[in-house]
This record gives structure tokens, C-alpha cells and sequence, in this order.
């Protein structure tokens, strides 16, 4: 710091126009003491109210000071030029320090000229110029000078350390997550719905305004995805389609996320979405891959002993992203999931053989059109309950399956020698009895006995 408070390297000059100076003492000088007057400058000083001690902590001589009160409340002026020159210092606790050196530093400035009409502090290249005119409005303000290093996201590390909770299981902390879901369709709200009811703050994003169902969900819905990622949600949730995943990702804006943010998808296929988000997604980011193997149809009454698939492709070493992965298992782990800890990889070689036949099966049923009778067998509610619950998803759901999972051909091509072999044997069967019936003539006899009898 200068002699006048200024920061090291800042450059201070004065004319009749403007003055480079920091805010001082006020005080008056020997010809006004006798009138009984104070300067241009002190009068300044003291509407501007600002302190009235000197350095060492004694009030200068002939000074005007109020008993057991030692600074009045500063004016917009002043809180302005306070907030430049701690952004300068980077020390807040020195824009008061600097207020008691205003008169002494116009004096030693204008060398006794009239006061100068602007306020100038200059370092490196930059400036700020005030007005030294006092300001109109008498009604004090309260200085409170924020450091100009502060993190940008000041606001939602406030929010943080209010978002615990005390788990009702096993009375533990239980983190609050800010969960933020990209698509909003019939599995998002689906799931929307679930984690609100567990305490999470929710917010949504889609191509489409979903505006009216999140309301009544308790969602806040963005229909920018840039307003979406400066809420900085703790986690963000992948519940786009299949095919749309990768486009989705490509034109994300993911830097207006905080850098240690939870990636998350939900697909039906794991290896691919996998391989992309960690393509797509900055190395600081933690990448989760779930699978909750259940929808809106058949988890519509509860979720208790549905299987949920996860892998932890991604997550760093810290306490906070441990804790974090954890918390948002919670959810389905508190709702009775039964949680499966599995690689993508084997998860798409078992859904090859469990979940892509039964759509498939599904879907080929209701191509059929299948409806319910009178003397409908428990097998045949099955299969119409299972046309249903496969014809109700989406055709690109179907596909998706189909075309991202590099175990679907095989699985496909096994199906149809399958069928191939199950429609041969009823064929051959039928073949042989239709066979008997053209060369039998007398039952448990063919035509060649016959003849071989006539012969003897």
C-alpha cells in the first residue's frame, strides 16, 4: 500500500477537473476553524460520512467526532469506490482504513485548489472515476464489499450447506440433491415423481414444454437449457430416447455446469451411452450408468424388489463425489429397489437374452391383435398383460434396443432358428400322420401288407 492507502503501483494526479485519491479524514483547516466553518472538502467528507478517526486511532486535531460513535454509514459514492479499491487490494476489512485519509490526500493532491470535481483510482491499465459531488438522498447505506475472487457459485454453496437432512432409516445425514433430468417425456415424469416424494429438489428440460405437469409435480421446468445448467444441479440425468442420446450430448453446453457435476443416464442399453458420455463429457465430471429395469407400467404401483442395474464408471476420489453417487442410489435403494451392481458390458449381453426378447415377443403379439375371452388362461392374461406393457413403449425404444446393443442380432437370428425348428417338428409330425392316413387301408395296416398278402 501507498503513503495514501492506494495500491501498490497505482498512479495518482490532480487538476482542477479531477483528482486521483483514496478517501481520508475530515477535518478542518486553521483559516475556517476560526469562522467556524469547514471546507469544500470536509463538508464533502462528512456527507459522504465517513470516518472521522486518524491514523493511530486519535481523532485529528480540531475535528468534529460524535461520543462513542467513530464512522456514520457510508453513501452510494462511497460504497461504490469501497467495492472498487477491495476488489484492488483483495482485502475488504481495508475500504474503512482508506476512508481516513481522504482529506489529507486532496490537500497533498490539489495543493490547496478548489476541490476537484471527480474521483479517479487507476491500476494497471484500469480506472474507475467517481463524482465527488455529494449525492442528493441523505439516507445512509451499509457498506458490505464482496472479494472480486469469490467463486461464481457462491450462492448454490450456501444452498449446500443447507441441504442435509437426517435419514428416517438409520438416522444418519442423508444429503439433498438438486436433480436436474434432459427429457421430461412419460419415463421422466415418471421418475420426477419418485424423487420429489423423496425430499430432492427436481428441475426438467426438454424439447417439448412440459410446463403444466412439472407444476404439478413440484418440478421447476427451463425450457433453455442454458438457464437449465446455471441452476447447477448436482446431478443431471440423461432421460432422453436412445437414438436421440447422442445428439443431445454433442450440443450440451456443459461448461455452465459446475465441473465436479454427476452425469447420469438411464437408457435400456448400457455400453453405448456408456462409451459416448465418456467421450463427450469433461474428464472432471463423474459418469454413472443405470439401468432401473422397470418403467411407468410395471413400476406404476411400487418399486419394492424391481431390479435396478448401476455401474460407477466415473467417480472421483473425493468425499463430496462418493457421497453425492451414493445419495442418488438412495432414491431407489429407499424405494425397495433391488440394487445390481454390474459392467455395461454385462448388462447388454443379459439384456440380449431377457429384455430384447421379451419386446420382441411382445411386439409380435401385438401385430396379432390378441384380445380377451370369456375362458382367457393365466398364460393368456400373461401374454396380453406383456403386449401391453411392450406396445405401450415407444417404437424407438424397441429399435434402440435393437440397434445399440451388438448382442441383439445374435439374439434375433437364435429366435428365428428357433421358431424354424418348433414350426419343422410340427410339420414333420404332421407329415408322417397324413402320410399313414394316404397308404393305410385297413387300420393298423399300410397297403404294402396287404399286397404281400394277396401275393402269398
Amino acid at each position: 500500500m501507498g503513503i495514501l492507502g492506494l495500491p501498490r503501483g497505482a498512479h495518482a494526479t490532480g487538476s482542477r477537473a479531477s483528482a486521483i485519491v483514496r478517501p481520508g479524514d475530515r477535518r478542518r483547516t486553521a483559516g475556517t476553524r476560526a469562522r467556524g466553518q469547514d471546507t469544500g472538502d470536509a463538508k464533502h467528507g462528512r456527507r459522504m460520512g465517513l470516518t472521522g478517526r486518524g491514523e493511530g486511532g486519535t481523532p485529528p486535531r480540531g475535528m468534529r467526532t460524535r461520543p462513542g460513535r467513530d464512522t456514520r454509514t457510508a453513501s452510494r459514492e462511497t460504497a461504490k469506490c469501497a467495492s472498487f479499491c477491495s476488489a484492488f487490494t483483495g482485502r475488504n476489512r481495508q475500504h474503512l482504513q482508506a476512508h481516513a485519509r481522504f482529506r489529507l490526500a486532496v490537500q497533498s493532491i490539489t495543493g490547496g485548489k478548489p476541490k476537484p470535481r471527480s474521483l479517479e483510482i487507476r491500476e494497471r491499465g484500469r480506472a474507475l472515476r467517481l463524482p465527488l459531488r455529494p449525492s442528493g438522498r441523505k439516507r445512509g447505506m451499509r457498506v458490505s464489499a464482496l472479494d472480486a475472487a469469490q467463486n461464481f457459485d457462491f450462492e448454490s454453496k450456501a444452498g449446500r450447506r443447507r441441504s442435509t437432512s437426517v435419514d428416517k432409516e438409520n438416522g444418519e445425514p442423508a444429503k439433498r440433491l438438486k436433480i436436474g433430468l434432459v427429457g421430461f417425456g412419460t419415463f421422466g415424469q415418471f421418475l420426477a415423481k419418485k424423487i420429489v416424494e423423496r425430499g430432492h429438489t427436481v428441475i426438467a428440460t426438454s424439447r417439448s414444454s412440459y410446463q403444466g405437469e412439472a407444476e404439478e409435480m413440484g418440478v421447476e421446468f427451463f425450457s433453455s437449457v442454458d438457464d437449465f445448467c446455471e441452476e447447477h444441479p448436482d446431478v443431471v440425468v440423461l432421460c432422453t430416447s436412445i437414438l436421440s442420446v447422442e445428439k443431445v450430448l454433442s450440443s450440451f453446453p456443459f461448461l455452465r455446469l459446475r465441473r465436479n457435476t454427476l452425469m447420469v443416464d438411464v437408457l435400456s442399453v448400457k455400453e453405448f451411452p456408456k462409451n459416448l458420455l465418456l467421450r463427450r463429457v469433461p474428464p472432471e465430471f463423474d459418469v454413472l450408468c443405470t439401468h432401473p429395469m422397470f418403467g411407468p407400467d410395471s413400476g406404476k404401483v411400487s418399486w419394492d424388489s424391481l431390479p435396478f442395474m448401476y455401474d460407477e464408471v466415473r467417480i472421483g476420489s473425493t468425499k463430496g463425489s462418493k457421497q453425492r453417487c451414493k445419495a442418488f442410489l438412495k432414491i431407489f435403494e429407499g424405494e425397495g429397489c433391488r440394487m445390481i451392481p454390474m459392467t455395461c458390458e454385462e448388462h447388454d449381453r443379459q439384456a440380449a437374452s431377457t429384455q430384447f426378447i421379451t419386446h420382441t415377443v411382445g411386439r409380435m403379439l401385438g401385430e396379432m391383435s390378441p384380445t380377451s375371452t370369456e375362458i382367457n388362461t393365466k398364460g393368456y392374461e400373461s401374454l396380453l398383460s406383456l403386449v401391453e406393457q411392450t406396445c405401450n413403449d415407444s417404437f424407438e425404444l424397441y429399435y434402440g434396443l435393437f440397434m445399440y446393443n451388438q448382442n441383439a442380432t445374435e439374439t434375433l437370428d437364435a429366435m428365428e432358428k428357433a421358431f424354424d425348428r418348433t414350426k419343422k417338428k410340427l410339420f414333420d409330425q404332421l407329415h408322417d400322420i397324413l402320410r399313414s392316413q394316404l397308404f393305410e387301408t385297413e387300420p393298423g395296416t399300410t397297403s404294402r401288407d396287404q399286397h404281400s398278402e394277396e401275393a402269398e
